[in-house]
């Protein structure tokens, strides 16, 4: 049996550089918000012959200079392009540069709605974390000792907050120095490591609250047996899942590259999180208790 509890506190430090790195980021750089976010337009269009590649359409809109222009194929032929500029004249533009289309759909979205995409994100987030922390505290109610049922739930926060961030630090890295933009798929990728990185620190979870019962071992012995029972467990799905997102990080299309690095990193930590951070804590927790209360 590996005693991953007696080298806590170098989990944790690792998590806190992390963390601290993340912020860091953000608070210099900020994230590179795209056109969901800002304002801009969607053009879908269909070609009427054979469909030009990405690079190919891009080529030819290059001297047209358009900001967070993204090109995303589509079936039978066709492509969505977004892009900030939401002029007639740059729409028509665009139009006459490309080979022989039909024109699907011209949407423009205006910076206010970008605005209120943003703050929508923003509360979805929140929610979602203050929703599974509660939801925690609850199922973990019938467990009092030695750590009781609503700290459960803060470490949970906790480790949450310390997935989400690291992967907005590494995206505002990216923006600074790649120009990786920020889209309303980010935040459906974000809220996704969050339900993936809560399942697992369920896992660790229920299986301390069973044994602890039946355990002879002090509380920190009982998390580092628990610990044991589920780490090939949760190491495994995660995995599986993250061989996947890495093929389609290297070899999937640009579109999805983005929304496919989000999760396969916050899958890696929130796997990280589960076993190495969330665990640990409980075990400060209950150490601090004992202290000031001897």
């Amino acid at each position: 049996m590996v005693n991953f509890i007696s080298k806590r506190k170098l989990w944790v430090s690792i998590s806190a550089v992390l963390v601290a790195a993340s912020i860091t980021m953000l608070a210099l750089w900020g994230l590179k918000l795209g056109i969901d976010f800002t304002g801009g337009s969607l053009l879908e269009v269909k070609f009427l012959g054979s469909a030009p590649s990405v690079t190919e359409v891009e080529e030819k809109l290059a001297d047209l200079q358009l900001k967070s222009l993204t090109s995303q194929p589509t079936e039978q032929n066709g492509m969505v392009l977004r892009f900030q500029d939401t002029s007639e004249e740059t729409h028509q533009a665009i139009l006459k540069r490309l080979p022989p289309l039909e024109e699907l759909r011209f949407e423009a979205v205006g910076p206010s709605v970008g605005q209120e995409l943003q703050r929508k994100a923003i509360y979805a987030i929140i929610l979602v974390l203050l929703t599974i922390s509660f939801y925690m505290a609850w199922a973990f109610r019938k467990v009092s000792r030695p750590v009781a049922s609503w700290k459960y739930g803060v470490v949970t926060l906790i480790s949450l907050f310390h997935d989400v961030v690291i992967v907005l630090g590494l995206f505002a890295f990216l923006g600074e120095f790649y120009g990786v933009e920020i889209n309303t798929s980010f935040i459906a990728a974000t809220l996704t490591v969050l339900g993936f990185s809560v399942h697992d620190t369920i896992v660790v979870f229920d299986r301390i609250r069973e044994n602890l019962p039946r355990s002879n071992q002090d509380f920190a012995g009982t998390v580092n047996t628990s610990l044991n029972q589920t780490i090939v467990r949760s190491i495994n799905t995660s995995v599986t899942v993250m061989l996947v997102l890495a093929a389609i990080v290297f070899l999937g299309g640009a579109s999805i590259q983005y929304f496919s690095l989000a999760l396969l990193v916050g899958i890696f930590f929130g796997t990280y999180s589960s076993i190495f951070l969330a665990s640990p804590l409980l075990v400060f927790w209950d150490n601090f208790s004992r202290r000031n209360n001897a």
